[in-house]
């Protein structure tokens, strides 16, 4: 059996005053993230650790933030995307386990609903992708509010 496994990171800035996307669910909250699509860190590192497992290179050489085609786009249509890759290489996914590294909001009430949300555009029970939240303790950039950022590992197979 060809068992991969695969690293995914993302970081964006964040700002008052933008929308607040996370796992592909928009979430009430003073600041959003800055980014050329929707700045959906956790689904930005999910699709990392998807194609560096199947060795598709990253998300930035498939859809470059130099592209108007890219600008503002929903970050699930690019999960989306990346699904289509890995089935034309035969790859399924076993599991994804990700955390997420922010001060606020909490996200603790909105996991349910990422997991469902991503779960369906990856085609995965929901009880292969973990999601987790962690702060950064008041240190640095993410503890000062000034950004987010999110780790993900996934194990994808090759179909027989």
């Amino acid at each position: 059996m060809n068992i991969r496994v695969g690293f995914g990171f993302d970081v964006h800035p964040l700002k008052a005053g933008l929308d607040f996307w996370l796992g592909g669910i928009k979430i009430n909250h003073y600041k959003g993230a800055i980014g050329h699509s929707d700045a959906d860190v956790l689904i930005h590192a999910i699709c990392d650790s998807l194609l560096g497992a199947a060795n598709l290179g990253d998300i930035g050489f498939h859809f470059p933030d130099t592209s108007q085609e890219y600008k503002n786009i929903d970050s699930k249509i690019l999960l989306s995307k990346v699904m289509e890759l890995l089935k034309k290489k035969n790859y399924k996914i076993g599991n994804i386990d990700t955390t997420v590294c922010l001060e606020t909001p909490k996200i603790n009430p909105y996991i349910p609903q990422i997991k469902t949300t991503l779960a369906g555009i990856m085609h995965i029970p929901e009880d292969c992708l973990s999601i987790k939240a962690t702060t950064n303790e008041k240190m640095g950039y993410i503890g000062r509010e000034e950004g987010i950022s999110a780790y993900s590992v996934a194990l994808i197979q090759k179909s027989e």
